[in-house]
């Protein structure tokens, strides 16, 4: 059935307090949404997908919306599985592509019948799972409060933002502050110039189970050879499949982000080739809200480790999306 563009737009959702990482503040975030539909004459089904630019590559809201709408003009009259082939080629990997890239999978699923995880091939519906939450950065202290608050909601997996300087203190707190919480760090290319060994080693200590992007994009070998007791994941220096021979001798895993990768297609590519090379997969997001979660939760499914806690930093998220209870993320009942 052949597609055309609904609407493309760009929407603010605010952050509950600030999201702080290294590279600075946020209060809110912009999501471009795309919406597709049957073509006049081929039914009603609407097709929904978010993307949230990937700051760090440049990307804004408003020139994903117009790289959307000159995509538009060169997929309108194929069907949904053609359009979204075809985007593969037309557009480059980003939230752009992710937002067009799911909303004709969404398209897809509702023209046939079908839910979105039956589409994407996978065995089951997919089931609720642990999540991780953010520890943004602050005072030891203020990281100590942030993470007893979040045990005290039920979350057992913690997420710490880390700098690269007093990186020992902060985990710290976070374990003072929940002591019973599974830890991960996420040091957002802050390494470059930090004894990795002797670093990895005193937070294993701690009871960290994992470190994300250590070392900044293009510095990778400065992994090799460094055998440290809990594996690092790449986040930043791995995109797409291709990326896969590149970081795999370096890493132990890989974050797997729709925005990044371009949409669930290329997501999905991405995960056979870690599979292929012997990484485990972390499925991640950026600040959205649960548009942006639905098909992020198919993938989830084979990971590691899920990070899909974007829309519970929201201060509002939209209606009937995905319940974050007990440290869990689920798909919120199907719609009729």
């Amino acid at each position: 059935m052949a597609i055309q563009l609904k609407s493309v737009r760009v929407e603010r959702w605010p952050v509950a307090g600030q999201f702080v990482i290294s590279r600075g503040a946020k209060s809110h975030v912009d999501v471009v949404v795309a919406e597709v539909e049957g073509a006049e004459g081929f039914g009603g089904a609407v097709g929904r997908g978010e993307g949230t630019p990937v700051y760090y590559l440049g990307e804004d809201a408003a020139g994903c919306r117009d790289r959307i709408l000159h995509a538009a003009s060169h997929i309108a009259g194929l069907d949904a599985a053609a359009a979204r082939a075809a985007i593969q080629d037309i557009m480059a990997p980003g939230a752009a592509r992710n937002a067009l890239d799911c909303a004709l999978w969404d398209l897809e699923a509702k023209q046939r019948g079908l839910r979105l995880w039956q589409l994407a091939g996978c065995d089951g519906a997919p089931t609720a799972r642990v999540t991780a939450f953010t520890i943004s950065l602050g005072t030891p202290g203020a990281m100590a409060e942030a993470a007893a608050t979040a045990e005290a909601d039920g979350y057992r997996l913690l997420k710490i933002k880390l700098t690269g300087e007093d990186d020992r203190p902060r985990v710290a707190g976070v374990r003072r502050g929940a002591p019973n919480a599974r830890l991960i760090v996420d040091a957002n290319e802050s390494w470059g110039q930090v004894d990795l060994l002797g670093e990895a080693e005193a937070l294993a200590d701690m009871g960290v189970e994992m470190i994300e992007q250590p070392v900044p994009v293009g510095a990778d070998a400065l992994l090799d050879g460094v055998y440290a007791p809990i594996p690092f994941v790449a986040d930043e220096s791995c995109h797409i499949a291709a990326d896969i021979a590149r970081v795999g001798p370096f890493y132990d895993g890989v974050n797997i982000k729709l925005d990044k990768a371009g949409g669930l297609t290329e997501a999905l590519r991405l995960a056979d080739a870690a599979d292929a090379a012997g990484l485990s997969i972390m499925v991640g997001c950026m600040l959205c809200t649960s548009l942006a979660i639905a098909p992020a939760f198919v993938l989830a499914q084979r990971a590691r480790w899920v990070d899909l806690d974007g829309p519970a930093l929201l201060a509002r998220d939209r209606e009937d999306g995905f319940e974050f209870r007990d440290g869990r993320v689920a798909a919120p009942p199907p719609q009729p």
